[in-house]
């Protein structure tokens, strides 16, 4: 399940946070969905923490509303987080597995699903690509929401920072 989204919020505060932690999803990516690689041997070896580093901060109930945006985008909010991909780096080809939702919630049976918004308007060099279709050119809102079986890949190779918003939960 895929569709195009748009979310009209006050962006600021996600974009200013000074609290984004530094990481890398390399290495749950090559446990958590290992088969997406067996057509390729395997990850490739030259991914490695320098270039899919990503600063991200997960935001409480308490400093941002999950009702507010879980009413916008017609979910039940678990998480909410904020990523900033620096220039040279990406996310290699994935799709999402929702493990710590799946895990807090293991008897839950309704469709899990991330909204992955951006948060400013596109720059050159920024890209997500979903399936077989590549994104660019996009305005500060706009976004996608996708469940577990939506294949992605996000990347900068732009000069200045990519700034996204993800909200995940359950679909209403």
């Amino acid at each position: 399940m895929h569709k195009k989204i748009y979310l009209d919020a006050d962006y600021q505060l996600f974009i200013s946070s000074p609290a984004l932690e530094i990481s890398s999803p390399l290495e749950i990516m090559k446990v958590d969905r290992e088969d997406d690689y067996h057509q390729f041997g395997g990850m490739p070896k030259t991914y490695c923490f320098e270039n899919t580093s990503m600063y991200q901060k997960f935001w409480s109930e308490e400093e941002c509303s999950y009702k507010e945006l879980g009413d916008k985008l017609n979910i039940d909010v678990i998480s909410v987080s904020t990523i900033m991909q620096p220039p040279g780096n990406s996310i290699p080809q994935h799709r999402d597995s929702f493990f710590k939702i799946k895990t807090k919630y293991p008897n839950n049976k309704r469709t899990i699903v991330r909204c992955n918004i951006f948060l400013e308007d596109w720059k050159s060099g920024h890209f997500l690509q979903y399936d077989n279709t590549i994104d660019t050119h996009w305005k500060k809102g706009d976004g996608h929401m996708w469940d577990s079986e939506v294949l992605h890949i996000g990347a900068n190779v732009g000069m200045e920072n990519k700034f996204t918003l993800q909200v995940s939960g359950f679909l209403k």
